[in-house]
């Protein structure tokens, strides 16, 4: 059984990383790619966040003795194989674990238009994704009370 205490405390993180990276985060492209520190923060809290929901999609997949991910990617479709996630958050979520990978790495390929996108808009996924395992969490506690 998933331990709802441990599952709480990181949807708060991920509440916190998201306020932080919008804090952080410009609409105006120019200004954010003009202001270093806020280009860093917002992508150091996009890589935490992301890691976040990483360590989630983990803690479920073990707590309820699903069959491991390969990848960090694979974590988000077991979730959507067993009912947690919709179709199209368990997408958005293993392209963001590619995201995260770029940003964990410092691949050359962290260019602030994609970090300055993923800042402004993707938070919203980030968001979903919270939404849908509180939303599994509340079914299984109903559940289990009324079994």
């Amino acid at each position: 059984m998933v331990d709802v205490n441990v599952v709480s405390r990181k949807l708060a993180e991920l509440s916190l990383r998201l306020a932080r990276i919008r804090a952080q985060s410009p609409e105006d492209f120019d200004a954010f790619v003009a202001d270093q520190d806020a280009l860093e923060l917002a992508s150091f809290n996009l890589l935490l966040a992301i890691q976040t929901c990483l360590d989630i999609a983990s803690h479920l997949i073990a707590d309820e003795g699903w069959e491991p991910s390969a990848t960090l990617g694979e974590a988000f479709l077991r979730l959507y194989e067993r009912g947690v996630l919709t179709s199209e958050i368990a997408q958005t979520m293993k392209r963001a674990a590619g995201m995260r990978n770029i940003l964990a790495h410092g691949y050359e390929s962290a260019d602030a238009a994609i970090i300055q996108d993923a800042a402004v808009h993707g938070v919203a996924d980030l968001e979903r994704f919270s939404q849908e395992i509180a939303a599994w969490m509340a079914r299984r506690l109903d559940d289990s009370h009324t079994a």
